[in-house]
């Protein structure tokens, strides 16, 4: 017995105790440790970081844009604006069965012709801008 009346501590003891110690040291900085923020997502959603292709584009698919089919243009002078009324008649550049322009938030996207549906107006599509088309558009 040692001088406290407790019994003698041997080497073993001390050596169970001290790995004992270590291991319960390295458990609290692993768990202080932060975690990378894709590991937390992946914990609580239960998914996979490897981010699915068809999935990107659904954050895009319910943004609403302006589309537009414009018949023709044209400019007139404020005087004249002034004088319309109720049956005038404004000539556009636009000729009659040439193809509409089909613009989504200002851009051309497409050329199509005019139909009726149901006593709707709507537009065939004859004709898609391809991208590289829209970029040498742009640069003009």
């Amino acid at each position: 017995m040692d001088d406290n009346g407790d019994a003698p501590i041997s080497e073993d003891d001390w050596g169970a105790a001290i790995a004992e110690q270590e291991k319960a040291e390295a458990a609290a900085a692993e768990k202080s440790e932060p975690q990378p923020t894709a590991a937390i997502f992946k914990e609580f959603s239960g998914k996979s970081q490897a981010p699915e292709t068809h999935n990107d584009i659904d954050f895009i698919l319910d943004i609403p844009v302006q589309l537009t089919v414009e018949l023709g243009r044209t400019k007139i002078a404020i005087k004249n604006l002034l004088q319309l009324a109720q049956g005038s008649v404004v000539e556009l550049d636009g000729l009659a069965g040439e193809p509409m322009d089909v613009l989504v938030n200002g851009c051309l996207i497409a050329q199509g012709e005019v139909v009726v549906v149901n006593d709707k107006f709507g537009i065939r599509l004859t004709d898609i801008v391809t991208p590289a088309e829209r970029i040498r558009k742009l640069n003009k």
